[in-house]
């Protein structure tokens, strides 16, 4: 497996991750903020989608924020429904992975700008990587407490861990 493949293997499971904690939320519940300084899950998505958009078109050769995106606007909650938070999901998700299908590893260290910065597209990539991560570890977050005893869990439960290791293991003899 190639590098980028890895990294676009990473990007799938946060993508995969996030889907299964919004599938159990409805209309309303992706709208929820504990308070008013807090996001919502729909502004996190949007946010996400402007992000996506703005750093992975035309990757390779100008700055990765693009002048037409408005990131102030990412937050403000728009009131939209499920389908219209899934079309910016998707939108966002496949512009990054169509960007990552035109790359080699050969590319990866390559020079690309970010705001200005100079960064090398490992790195560039590993920074995205990470932001991904972390917003949709809060998605993770609100959901979970949104449906607090009706969540239904995304990775080991609570005490099978032994469980879940022996059958890992034995996937991976296989």
């Amino acid at each position: 497996m190639s590098t980028i493949e890895t990294i676009a293997k990473r990007f799938i499971s946060y993508r995969e991750l996030g889907e299964k904690a919004i599938n159990q939320l409805n209309d309303k519940q992706i709208h929820w903020k504990h308070n008013e300084n807090d996001n919502t899950i729909y502004i996190i998505v949007k946010h996400l989608h402007g992000n996506m958009l703005s750093r992975f078109t035309d990757f390779l050769r100008s700055d990765g924020e693009k002048p037409w995106r408005k990131r102030d606007d990412e937050f403000e909650d728009d009131k939209a429904d499920k389908n219209q938070l899934f079309a910016l999901w998707n939108d966002g998700w496949n512009c990054l992975i169509h960007t990552l299908d035109t790359l080699t590893d050969q590319d990866l260290q390559k020079i690309i700008v970010i705001r200005g910065e100079k960064l090398t597209v490992i790195d560039a990539l590993i920074r995205q990587v990470a932001h991904y991560a972390s917003h949709v570890g809060q998605i993770v977050y609100i959901a979970k407490t949104i449906k607090g005893s009706d969540w239904q869990n995304l990775s080991v439960p609570r005490g099978g861990s032994g469980k879940y290791t022996k059958e890992m293991q034995a996937q991976h003899r296989q």
